[in-house]
């Protein structure tokens, strides 16, 4: 293992830079780094699955002002807007809901509710997308794959670790978030780093199994948490600082071993 950290290390070292952001390496944080507004960087993190130059392309192409809009304007303005799974109304719907929801409390707060219990980053996300779906009342097959569904409980209420997804868009938007330096943005306050999630996508699983940090063959929550633990061992009071490594390894096929 400590040539993996030795690896990683370097890694983390060569690409925790702005320019690693940018139209020939695109990465949906291109565009989020533009904002200091946590919705709109939700938004960013929410629709980052698929091609990552479709996704840049994509929210390049989204008015982020239209959540100051009336519910008219936005109506007019997205008619026609669609991305993947999202109909237009799915798109809508998460822009009204957004503007609601700013009227009356920050993310960071509603995450805090859920979260500061027992320092559980899948306790604050259970509530966080709970608080969302309440507030949207909208149910459609694009919206619930945009804002994810509610972390599935086992009889005595415990969040599943096997069964659940790996939720890694929002895992990625607490990185985003939580963690501060020259890719990430810091903002939010209150949550340690340390207890953050590894952004499990299908690049970050399969280096991080030919690396020998997990051996599961599952693609699943359990697996995120799994190499997050291995990743603690690395550096225990910022293990996810190594994702975007791990992810950029995995899209550029930089296999060395």
């Amino acid at each position: 293992m400590n040539n993996i950290k030795k690896l990683l290390d370097n890694e983390f070292e060569q690409r925790n830079k702005e320019y690693e952001l940018s139209y020939d390496k695109p990465d949906p944080l291109l565009v989020a780094s533009r904002y200091d507004d946590e919705y709109i960087i939700l938004l960013c993190a929410l629709f980052a699955y698929g091609k990552a130059s479709m996704i840049v392309k994509f929210l390049d192409s989204l008015d982020f002002s239209l959540l100051d809009a009336s519910d008219e304007k936005i109506d007019k303005e997205l008619d026609s807007f669609y991305y993947r799974f999202q109909n237009s109304e799915d798109i809508k719907i998460i822009f009204k809901t957004f503007k609601k929801m700013k009227k009356t409390s920050s993310l960071n707060e509603i995450f805090l509710k859920g979260y500061k219990e027992n320092s559980s980053i899948l306790e604050g996300l259970d509530y966080l997308i709970k608080q969302i779906h309440e507030i949207a009342n909208h149910k459609s097959q694009g919206f619930t794959f945009l804002v994810s569904s509610p972390l599935k409980r086992d009889k005595n209420g415990q969040i599943k670790e096997i069964g659940n997804a790996p939720y890694k868009r929002w895992n990625m938007f607490l990185r985003w978030m939580v963690r501060d330096d020259e890719l990430d943005l810091g903002l939010w306050k209150g949550i340690d780093k340390k207890d953050l999630i590894l952004p499990l996508d299908t690049h970050t699983f399969n280096v991080s199994r030919k690396l020998g940090l997990l051996t599961r063959k599952t693609y699943d929550l359990k697996s995120a948490l799994l190499i997050t633990e291995k990743l603690k061992s690395f550096d225990i009071n910022d293990p996810i600082k190594y994702d975007f490594s791990l992810y950029r390894i995995g899209q550029e096929k930089l296999f060395i071993f």
